[in-house]
């Protein structure tokens, strides 16, 4: 008798829904929805231009490694000056950017690293995309932004080893890769 009731309860429901849909006025968008929704299509639009030039991989590739070194940054959950240049660095290093560049990406990284529900999507766009050797530079990069305070937390540790096996770098590699970032920072 229950499925009765159930179908007898969504008869009613409907019914309800069609009496009151006459009175019922959607709320009105705001000055800040219309300000989310154009930011919304500027970055779509961005996106589409990327891949209508042929550029959106090497977009995705700057999108994931700049995510990643920001990740780094706050692994320790300190974020400091010199890590923040550190990133800045380093992404003007790997891609070849201006100073400005390098700031802009670094805040969509920010962005990315907010929304982020794992480190799955950025990996992947790595493994897509890079030799091992340019892997194993990541990895590098990764170390330095985790040496820039002069120190490595278990946390930075933790997070370029999770890093690094999730784009397949050999155990080895990781190790000289940290041990020529401390060299650096000695």
């Amino acid at each position: 008798m229950q499925t009765g009731f159930f179908q007898v309860s969504l008869k009613c429901a409907g019914e309800a829904a069609r009496l009151c849909a006459p009175h019922f006025t959607p709320p009105l968008l705001t000055i800040c929805d219309h300000a989310v929704i154009d930011r919304i299509r500027q970055f779509f639009s961005r996106q589409e231009e990327e891949i209508l030039s042929g550029g959106g991989s090497e977009h995705a590739l700057r999108m994931a490694t700049a995510t990643l070194l920001v990740e780094m940054s706050r692994a320790d959950r300190q974020v400091d000056d010199t890590e923040t240049d550190a990133v800045l660095a380093a992404i003007r290093q790997r891609f070849d950017l201006a100073e400005q560049e390098a700031r802009d990406l670094a805040d969509l990284g920010h962005d990315r690293a907010d929304h982020a529900t794992s480190l799955y999507e950025f990996t992947r766009v790595l493994n897509e995309q890079l030799s091992r050797e340019q892997k194993l530079h990541i990895v590098e990069l990764l170390w330095d932004v985790a040496y820039a305070d002069g120190r490595i937390d278990k946390y930075e540790e933790q997070l370029v080893r999770k890093i690094a096996e999730l784009i397949y770098v050999p155990h080895p590699d990781f190790i000289a890769a940290k041990l020529r970032a401390e060299a650096r920072v000695s």
